[in-house]
């Protein structure tokens, strides 16, 4: 896909020029940033210039490629797993965020009941706990509002399939058959630690962020076998 958008885009051009870089290492740049929570001049000497990455990721956002690409992932992870690519059912939630010094004020809010200051992240994902809808907020939106947003993705992106979202009462965490897989989905983006904590200037930036920590994990799944029984059993022996 990235091939393909790059070859449109020398064809528009007025020059023509492919340019010198490789894409494939821009998106292990964006990965390695993701993961490890460095600054965008702090990416090792062995990736492409921090400038060539950060100019790469802000075009793609721009063009909505990662959210492509994170959909054709997900429709290949359901596929391989022998479901329909499209779910029947959500699991919807919330999460805050705190921001990091720097991050302009008019970009975040403050939510007076957790006491943090910075963006509301909210998740739509299926039982498999693949992405279906991601927004970014301001953290003092209510969640209704963050709520309504998912479901206008989900609805645009499963059309007649979606038949039921599962939510929070908001009244604490209760577990619940389901209801904990959106749980730990937020739980295993905190792992990216560019994620941990709101950094990025723009509130959109954040939603790719999270879309491109999800191909990153669905090519882990797609590239990885999953371990025999027998090989699980030897691990937990």
């Amino acid at each position: 896909m990235i091939t393909a958008w790059k070859e449109e885009r020398v064809a528009r051009s007025a020059t023509g020029d492919p340019g010198a870089c490789d894409l494939r290492e821009v998106v292990n740049a964006i990965f390695y940033q993701n993961r490890t929570g460095c600054q965008w001049r702090y990416l090792p000497h062995d990736l492409p210039a921090w400038s060539a990455v950060f100019y790469y990721f802000t075009l793609w956002r721009q063009d909505g490629l990662d959210q492509r690409i994170q959909e054709l992932m997900r429709c290949l992870v359901r596929e391989r797993a022998r479901r329909l690519e499209d779910p029947s059912l959500v699991i919807i939630d919330t999460q805050s965020v705190r921001a990091a010094a720097g991050v302009l004020k008019t970009t975040t809010g403050l939510d007076a009941h957790k006491k943090v200051s910075g963006r509301k992240g909210g998740l739509a994902v299926d039982v498999m706990g693949l992405f279906i809808g991601v927004v970014v907020l301001v953290v003092s939106a209510h969640d209704n509002t963050a709520g309504t947003a998912l479901l206008d993705q989900a609805a645009d992106r499963c059309g007649n399939r979606l038949e039921k979202a599962l939510v929070d009462q908001g009244k604490g965490f209760v577990p619940q058959p389901k209801r904990w897989i959106v749980e730990q989905v937020n739980g295993t983006l905190m792992l990216h630690r560019r994620l941990a904590r709101e950094y990025d200037h723009r509130p959109d930036a954040p939603a790719s962020r999270v879309y491109w920590a999800s191909v990153a994990n669905m090519a882990r799944r797609l590239t990885t076998p999953p371990p025999a029984w027998r090989d699980t059993l030897g691990l937990a022996a």
